[in-house]
């Protein structure tokens, strides 16, 4: 999967909760360090080391603003994990169409 994007870092990157959390507020806007950290209840320190793991995977750049250090997301890599995700989805579709038609008998014969 393309661009010189290692994948594996991206999904280890994507795995812990507290970092998904942190894309989904870098996702409207860039944020100053200290205001992901407002977000989190862990240490400025933790906060740096998850903002330093989704860095090192590409997911995000920062850039100095005075004495603030502002972060942004880089989504891109991003698209190698939905493109890992969309092979699956035929999958998916078959499970949840079984699944309906299962309930939808069990249904009929407990009324």
């Amino acid at each position: 999967m393309g661009g010189g994007i290692d994948t594996g870092d991206v999904f280890a990157a994507i795995s812990a909760p507290v970092r998904r959390e942190m894309l989904a507020l870098l996702a409207t806007q860039e944020l100053p360090v200290m205001t992901l950290a407002q977000s989190f209840d862990m240490t400025l320190s933790a906060v740096s080391q998850h903002l330093g793991v989704l860095r090192d995977a590409g997911l995000v750049n920062v850039r100095k603003d005075g004495k603030q250090r502002l972060y942004r997301l880089e989504p891109e890599p991003l698209r190698a994990v939905a493109e890992w995700v969309d092979r699956y989805g035929p999958f998916w579709t078959g499970r949840l169409t079984a699944l309906g038609e299962y309930l939808d008998e069990t249904s009929k014969e407990n009324p």
